[in-house]
């Protein structure tokens, strides 16, 4: 059963992060280390004794449509309840409609514990929030008075319409329209796909945010606007009403995260009877609706990479307990009765101690990317909120990307570790498998990511960002040289090669983009990502290590950097050289 890791989880948010400093320097109001405490531990609580025991028979029974209607798994209505009574809902949602303001990097750790207990539950209040964030920013003031406190409360939810069959990743390819309508509305029409909690019984009203297009739209991207559409019209009372024309028509029977029901949502077809078209209202400007979007889109890349360091969390901890209890063989060392637990076997041991660290490297950015969140709202001057902003734009893909890929391949390292029992449903290793899979592919795919990163990210401040970020990596790597503390090894030399890899690497890239040579860049792109990230991660786990009176922390960050970090050679040597060998083979992989 999972237990949350709150040392590791505080310890990181406060020593790594930044949020202690935050708070040392009052740019947090009134928010106290004993406040972010206990708000952590009742979260460890909530989701080790309340989320996690109904994880099971969330995998096992999931979500069921029956005449457009989705019933969620027994027990899970009643835990949403109780999870809204909590206030949990609304941690970062604006005190103008009843949230409490808490800093991003608080809620995502908060929201790493739901996602450790189960994906499928975590996943549903992350749109939610995500909408809470778009609807602050962009929607009109009637829009808001209507809607958010209910959303910040979490006593509606709220969902993000953007794919369609034939779109994919491509937004310039919807097709879903918007007609203008009286007093201000419109009419949606069209179908949206892989709608996650577009349909389900937690609440009595769902709020849709949809992509759409008008008919004088200009072509492409620019030309799609944001609608909110209710599944319930909502009175002046501000009470659920007449059923507006949208409906689920069909869930998908998915690989993992069975109990998040994945919808085909049905705009404007008549639904029950009614006259075509749903009823939607405009968020921000006509033809402006992506800007608006990408607002809500941010905000799940960061929680989509949260998923992945909590099922990677997740998976360890099964993992660990696992080896300790399984005898197989005998052990070097290993000097008790029978065979030897298998948590003493080296390569047991390795693969343990690769899924720690990996974990911890992803958490670390993950709370980075964060914490730089908040630093962009709350820090003194102008300057210094553009250059967090900067920064929070760069470890965005990082943390997105990464953080998913490894909760893929620690959850698969979890299975090794179970070996043939880790291939069986019943021990629950396969389930971390199954669910952490999807994290790589929604809210951009890490593809998309690493050439956001390579194409949009590397340039900023006239590409001298990255290179400042570096040198913050670097100077981790002189402090740990300069320490002279036992146990640390070769994490300095280590981490200066990493970091020498990603410098020469960023710069081959910026060449690249600059000088038009795309097809070199975006054949880089996927392992510079992993590169960057790898070093990244490394620096961060040094970086705990350092701030750790206790030394417990030296012995994983050695780890890491003696074992780990020798792949970010090879990374570079294919970010460098590898266009040409991949354009060649890619060849023969096209069909006539």
């Amino acid at each position: 059963m999972y237990k949350a890791p709150l040392d590791d989880i505080a310890f990181t948010l406060k020593q790594v992060a930044g949020l202690k400093p935050a708070i040392d320097a009052g740019l947090l109001g009134d928010l106290g280390e004993d406040l972010v405490d206990a708000i952590l531990s009742e979260a460890g609580r909530f989701a080790g004794e309340e989320v996690a025991p109904l994880y099971k028979v969330g995998d096992e029974v999931g979500a069921v449509l029956k005449d457009a209607e989705v019933t969620m798994p027994p027990g899970w209505r009643d835990l949403y309840r109780r999870w809204v009574e909590g206030g949990w809902n609304g941690l970062s949602g604006p005190e103008e409609f009843g949230g409490q303001a808490l800093p991003t990097s608080v809620a995502m750790a908060v929201l790493e514990m739901w996602n450790s207990a189960s994906m499928a539950f975590g996943i549903g209040p992350t749109l939610t929030m995500g909408a809470i964030e778009a609807l602050d920013k962009h929607a009109s003031q009637p829009l808001k008075d209507k809607y958010l406190a209910k959303l910040v409360s979490g006593e509606w939810m709220a969902t993000m319409n953007l794919t369609e069959p034939q779109a994919g990743s491509d937004l310039a390819a919807l097709r879903a329209r918007a007609e203008r309508a009286e007093g201000g509305t419109y009419r949606i029409f069209g179908q949206k796909i892989f709608i996650t909690y577009g349909e389900h019984d937690f609440t009595d009203n769902i709020v849709h945010l949809v992509l759409a297009r008008l008919p004088d739209a200009p072509a492409g991207t620019r030309g799609i606007s944001l609608f909110l559409v209710p599944k319930f019209m909502v009175g002046d009372d501000g009470a659920p009403g007449a059923r507006n024309d949208v409906f689920c028509s069909g869930i998908e029977h998915k690989l993992g995260i069975h109990a998040s029901p994945t919808c085909t949502m049905i705009y404007g077809d008549g639904f029950g009877g009614q006259t075509p078209g749903a009823v939607g209202w405009l968020i921000g400007e006509e033809n402006k609706g992506l800007a608006c979007m990408f607002t809500m889109m941010n905000n799940a890349r960061l929680a989509v990479g949260m998923q992945g360091v909590a099922v990677a969390e997740a998976a360890t901890q099964k993992a660990i307990a696992y080896a300790n209890e399984r005898r197989q063989g005998k052990a070097a060392g290993y000097d008790g009765p029978g065979m030897a637990p298998i948590v003493h076997h080296p390569d047991v041991q390795r693969n343990l101690l690769t899924m720690k660290a990996l974990t911890q490297a992803a958490r670390s950015i993950a709370y980075n990317c964060a914490h730089a969140i908040d630093m962009g709202r709350l820090a003194a001057t102008e300057a210094e909120r553009g250059h967090w902003q900067a920064r929070a734009n760069l470890l965005t893909p990082l943390a997105k990307a990464f953080s998913t890929d490894v909760g893929v391949d620690v959850a698969s390292l979890g299975v090794q570790v179970h070996g043939g029992m880790g291939f069986i449903e019943e021990t629950g290793a396969a389930a971390y498998l199954r669910d952490a899979r999807i994290a790589p592919i929604y809210e951009g795919t890490n593809g998309i990511q690493a050439i956001d990163l390579v194409a949009r990210k590397l340039p900023l401040e006239g590409g001298e960002h990255v290179h400042g970020y570096i040198a913050e990596l670097k100077a981790v790597a002189d402090a740990v040289r300069n320490s002279n503390r036992d146990g640390f090894g070769r994490t300095a030399e280590r981490l200066d090669d990493a970091l020498d890899a990603v410098s020469e690497a960023t710069r081959f890239l910026q060449s690249a983009t600059a000088e038009g040579r795309q097809d070199e860049a975006l054949a880089g792109a996927t392992p510079y990502l992993r590169l960057i990230s790898l070093a990244a991660g490394g620096a961060y786990v040094a970086q705990g290590a350092l701030a750790d009176e206790t030394g417990v922390r030296t012995a994983l960050c050695r780890f890491f950097a003696e074992n780990l970090l020798g792949e970010t050679r090879s990374l570079a040597d294919s970010v460098l050289g590898g266009a040409a060998s991949l354009a060649a083979a890619g060849q023969s992989l096209i069909s006539a």
